[in-house]
């Protein structure tokens, strides 16, 4: 059973940043897909960050210069480092993942993903 477990949301000051962690285990896909999205309120879910088993990456044009999502491969885990913060990155972030079925890259669209951790809260203040 694949499990994802996210940490380090919190609160912030508008400019500040914040390191996400998501553990993963129970999962050995050879190519995989891991991605952040987040959700923020009366929002549909939308991604921030993709990478591969490859280690290639995706951001959305809006996200690229502040977001950068890695991997630890020996620690199993996940992280979304978000650099200048704004009030609008404000919601909850979600890590998810799943093999990459064959297509040879990774979607950025929730509906790729079946597997879903719980979210962790990030709040960015004025």
């Amino acid at each position: 059973q694949v499990q994802l477990v996210e940490s380090g949301g919190g609160s912030v000051q508008s400019g500040g940043s914040l390191r996400l962690s998501c553990a993963a285990s129970g999962y050995t896909y050879s190519n995989y897909c891991m991605a952040w999205f987040r959700q923020a309120p009366g929002k549909e879910r939308e991604g921030v960050g993709v990478i591969d088993s490859n280690g290639s990456t995706w951001y959305p044009d809006s996200e690229k210069d502040r977001f950068s999502i890695s991997q630890d491969n020996a620690k199993n885990t996940l992280y979304l480092q978000m650099n200048s913060l704004k009030p609008e990155d404000t919601a909850m972030y979600y890590c998810a993942a799943n093999s990459d079925r064959g297509l040879g890259y990774c979607p950025a669209h929730r509906t790729f993903y079946n597997y879903w951790g719980q979210g962790t809260q990030v709040t960015v203040s004025s």
